[in-house]
């Protein structure tokens, strides 16, 4: 890895180049990859003043940035308010995968969530793909977007067995999931490394910071203010809706959504407790010659891995390879970090041993002790979602579509989660230690062939 590298601004043009933009991204994971190849950061100023609107909305990562969307399509007057900027959090550090789906496979996510809402969950994470695909097209976001599909790749036997489940049961569902055999993989990944896979079209990627960005510029246009730079600090009840305070100023709103995933503090009591903030991963290559990119994911599928320790990798329009998993579980910008993804980079295609990395970063996700998104509403006119568990690009941003409908004044019971009480994880002060310890079990196991 190059040890004096870093990323730029990018310097394409924008609608509204007059404003300067402060891109706390870029300075925040200065070797983070999309601060330089994303669309332009969107001007949203810091909360000045005290304003008054129907519905508030904290965090603008996927879901916050949809579901204020959504409501300001409305003609609703809806303020969102982010402590940074829009896509700093998950949403600008992410793989850029849009995958269909949760952590379970189907029957298993009926059975815990039992037909009704088991089922809505279901449908709505099947057909995320679709939905953001949509979005980035009716919106015209220049996201880099494919949609290749993605391989959900086994390495074992057991996770042979596993794959055939996941097929059969997403094809009751009426989804197009197919199982490829070894070769198939392998002329599609360009490693023998598979010995099979589950190829569904729905998947693809994106420029993860580009949609964030695009998102947030089309919530502008459609009527939504984006206060940047604006920490929630104080979140009480006043009458019958909610009093927002933010160091300009106090944002009194009929109703609040929260949508801060793995950036998750105080704001609620509870909230920060009741997920784990996961760190993931990321690293990328400089752009690849024809010749070594021709060798790699041709197809430019998208691929994860069916193990017990998640790897994932895509190619991007500059034929960069950008590949993620886990690593040391807290911010880093330490390119020593980073190299056991380097090391199994070059296990999987050794022609990359003369390839540079040029960018390599992490960010958090909220994971969940069940993997399953939770839905809470602990108080009248208060909505909180987080939870993805590493899903959540294409489920987040669909997530906000009727998380907006909620707010709107859909009854509770029509959403697609069931309503959950926030609970605190136990000892959650000791979350990286178990976190590790999962680590090296699931290491363990893959060595073993579980």
């Amino acid at each position: 890895m190059r040890r004096d590298g870093g990323c730029f601004v990018n310097n394409r043009g924008s609608s509204q180049d007059s404003v300067k933009v402060h891109d706390t991204l870029l300075n925040d994971a200065p070797r983070c990859l999309y601060p330089e190849s994303a669309l332009p950061a969107v001007p949203t100023p810091s909360l000045t003043h005290d304003i008054t609107v129907e519905v508030a909305v904290i965090g603008a990562g996927y879901t916050g940035l949809s579901a204020a969307l959504h409501i300001a399509e409305r003609d609703r007057v809806v303020a969102l308010l982010e402590k940074r900027e829009p896509g700093w959090g998950a949403a600008g550090r992410n793989g850029g995968q849009v995958n269909a789906g949760l952590k379970h496979d189907p029957a298993i996510v009926e059975r815990d969530l039992g037909p009704v809402f088991g089922r809505r969950i279901l449908k709505l994470s099947g057909e995320a793909p679709d939905f953001v695909f949509s979005l980035i097209t009716r919106l015209g976001i220049d996201c880099e977007a494919q949609r290749g599909g993605s391989l959900r790749a086994a390495y074992t036997t057991k996770q042979v067995d596993r794959l055939h489940a996941y097929v059969n049961q997403w094809r009751r569902y009426g989804a197009e999931v197919d199982l490829w055999e070894a070769a198939q993989v392998a002329n599609a990944t360009g490693t023998s490394r598979y010995v099979a896979a589950a190829y569904d079209r729905r998947g693809g990627s994106v420029n993860p910071l580009s949609f964030a960005r695009g998102i947030a510029r089309a919530a502008i246009r459609a009527g939504c203010t984006i206060y940047g730079s604006t920490p929630a600090t104080g979140l009480t009840r006043e009458g019958s809706g909610w009093r927002i305070a933010t160091p300009g100023g106090v944002v009194r709103a009929e109703k609040v959504i929260i949508a801060t995933d793995g950036y998750s503090d105080d704001l609620w009591p509870g909230l920060r407790k009741s997920i784990v903030p996961l760190f993931s991963a990321m690293i990328a290559t400089e752009p690849l010659t024809c010749e070594i990119a021709d060798t790699i994911l041709p197809g430019r599928e998208v691929v994860y891995e069916g193990g017990n320790i998640a790897v994932y990798f895509r190619r991007d329009n500059a034929n960069r390879l950008l590949m993620g998993g886990r690593g040391c579980q807290r911010r880093t910008n330490t390119h020593a970090d980073y190299e056991h993804l380097v090391r199994y980079a070059e296990r999987l295609w050794p022609q990359l041993a003369r390839v540079e990395w040029t960018h390599w970063w992490n960010g958090q996700f909220a994971l969940t002790p069940n993997f399953y998104p939770r839905f809470h509403a602990p108080a009248p006119n208060l909505f909180i979602v987080l939870g993805y568990s590493g899903r959540g690009l294409a489920l987040g941003a669909a997530m906000g579509a009727p998380l907006a409908s909620l707010a709107l004044g859909t009854p509770l019971k029509e959403f697609v989660l069931p309503v959950t009480p926030v609970r605190a994880i136990p000892l959650h002060r000791l979350w990286p230690i178990g976190v590790t310890a999962g680590v090296l079990r699931g290491r363990l196991l893959d060595r073993l062939g579980h």
